[in-house]
């Protein structure tokens, strides 16, 4: 029986590192994840956000998160309406959650669509919130979203928050809500204003053009941190989270690797990694009863800096957490940890099915290296193994799954003799997503599999997993990941199905209510000529670049790994 969700009150009751302020003669900014506590609270980006509004003294920020069924939408802080609200800040980091958010709005009173809220008050004000929003998810491409939010911070949050919370702190009672937002793009960077935009598109439907006001910078070039003296780390703990208890340090932002379909891995670069010395300053930022640590970003960290960062977790007397591991990337420091840590169970990405789909994707491990992986971590006493794989993925077909069940099958073979020796039960769980083209990847050309198809490869891939002993599928449902197909390269034309879904609607009913096609946003490879909604935003990426490595990528070839120091391939250097 699944145990009952906490109530906000119990939540509150066992966290720590919150921050409750006093209302009087200050600001007050809601701060919201469209989603729930315990996805928001372990989301890094989202704590690093409510430490850099709690820092400023003029601010008294309170948190919103999805309610319970049957709860009311009431701030954490001090169980207060949204209403109570005249800034709005809202960090979006998954696609889905734009339904979710649009439903927070509505539930709220608040009128969703900006428009609606600048003709109902020219002012900002309780009750007619500014809203600003933000996140991974919307600098990938903001448009879906577009006519819901008053502002987007471009990029990351750490250059812009100051001056942005500094020009709307001085304005937001006096100035009428468009010349507050003009205001804004004239003197902060990496701050793009919807409304100061409009859009045509061709009679196929795609994009024609964007018209930018006068002064107004088309496109929005985006910020990015360059350097950190003590990286990005936990702010708040909970029992009641994901990561429960654990003091999560980012190693860097973006990847090197190059992984076609990594949206992460584009618009985060050039890929910063901070100093081994930055990293270690805030693992010291870890309260001493939180003895577990996870790394973000082992992925791009070299062997050298994450066995020496391994040395100091082992020396504080630590254990390490972790999403998952680059198979090429174990040292004998980091295995003594991950030995040390009492760890139950390994994860290895794979991504790709097959050694071929691994080529197309440029995930740069091969099937020797997810096994040598493997034995070496049951070596340190791991011994139970998750994979992570996609399936869905471009040139894919049944053969490549084929091969995946027997890279199982030897997996499991070597679990099993390492099981023996230990004297211990093994398990293994194979954890399949369906890709999901995304804005400014190689893959943003390619079309997303068709529902049914991906239900047959499922069916397919249970019925001969399922004759492997302690081997378990998980799998993500085929529609679910249609919706953020839809979402992920959708355009501004998608708010009146996103208000339909907010009130319950499904896709296919709100997508046909108001005259689109979802197979035309989802399930169409896109022309190299095709202009896009989310080019908006200026990433400092070659368009061509996109392209020739999708190319690349249907011919299964290779691509070396980002090296910013003398590369030029992609533009942003």
């Amino acid at each position: 029986m699944r145990k009952p969700l906490p109530t906000t009150d119990v939540l509150v009751a066992t966290e720590r590192g919150g921050m409750r302020r006093k209302w009087k003669d200050r600001l007050p900014v809601a701060l919201v994840f469209a989603n729930t506590y315990q996805v928001g609270m372990s989301n890094l980006g989202f704590q690093i956000l409510y430490s850099l509004l709690t820092s400023d003294p003029d601010i008294v920020c309170e948190r919103f998160f999805l309610p319970r069924p049957g709860e009311p939408l009431r701030s954490v802080e001090s169980s207060r309406p949204l209403t109570d609200f005249p800034l709005l800040f809202a960090s979006f980091s998954f696609e889905a959650d734009y339904v979710n958010f649009v439903a927070l709005l509505q539930n709220a009173g608040i009128q969703p669509q900006s428009a609606d809220r600048q003709r109902e008050s020219s002012l900002v004000r309780a009750g007619v919130p500014l809203v600003i929003g933000g996140g991974v998810a919307t600098f990938i491409n903001p448009e879906p979203l577009a006519p819901f939010v008053d502002l987007f911070v471009v990029g990351e949050a750490e250059p812009v928050l100051g001056s942005l919370l500094d020009t709307v702190k001085s304005d937001l009672a006096a100035r009428d809500r468009s010349l507050l937002l003009r205001h804004v793009i004239d003197t902060v960077p990496g701050c793009y204003v919807p409304a100061l935009y409009t859009v045509s598109y061709r009679p196929d439907q795609t994009v024609d053009r964007y018209t930018a006001q006068e002064d107004v910078p088309l496109p929005v070039k985006k910020v990015v941190r360059s350097s950190s003296e003590v990286a990005g780390h936990s702010q708040l703990y909970s029992p009641e989270t994901e990561f429960s208890d654990l003091h999560l340090v980012e190693l860097g932002r973006g990847c090197s690797r190059g992984c076609r379909f990594c949206a992460a891995g584009f618009v985060y670069r050039p890929p910063r990694l901070w100093s081994t010395d930055a990293i270690l300053a805030a693992l010291e930022e870890r309260p001493q009863e939180i003895t577990r640590v996870g790394l973000l970003g082992m992925e791009m960290t070299g062997q050298e800096q994450l066995s020496r960062i391994a040395s100091h977790i082992l020396d504080q007397d630590c254990s390490l957490s972790f999403s998952s591991l680059r198979a090429d990337a174990l040292s004998p420091t980091l295995l003594k940890l991950l030995a040390k840590s009492n760890l139950k169970t390994a994860t290895i990405a794979p991504d790709g099915a097959s050694e071929r789909l691994r080529r197309v994707i440029n995930k740069g491990i091969s099937e020797e290296d997810v096994l040598t992986a493997a034995e070496a971590l049951f070596q340190a006493g791991l011994n139970n193994l998750k994979l992570y794989v996609m399936i869905g993925l471009p040139t894919e077909e049944e053969d490549d799954l084929d091969e995946l069940v027997a890279l199982l099958e030897k997996l499991r073979q070597l679990q099993l003799t390492a099981g023996r020796a230990a004297k211990k039960i093994t398990r293994m769980s194979l954890s399949v997503n369906c890709f999901i083209p995304k804005a400014w990847t190689p893959f943003q050309y390619a079309a997303f599999t068709q529902p049914k198809v991906l239900r047959r490869r499922l069916k397919r891939l249970r019925e001969q997993i399922g004759r492997l002993p302690n081997v378990r599928m998980v799998a993500d449902k085929p529609e679910n990941a249609l919706l953020q197909a839809v979402l992920a390269r959708g355009d501004r034309r998608l708010a009146a199905p996103i208000m339909a879904m907010a009130t319950g609607m499904g896709l296919r009913q709100a997508m046909a209510k108001s005259g689109l096609d979802v197979g035309w946003y989802a399930m169409r490879e896109r022309a190299a000529e095709e202009r896009f909604a989310w080019e908006i935003i200026d990433h400092g990426i070659n368009r061509q670049y996109l392209f020739s490595e999708y190319r690349r990528a249907l011919a299964a070839e290779r691509t070396v790994a980002c090296q910013p120091e003398k590369c030029h391939r992609c533009g942003v250097c």
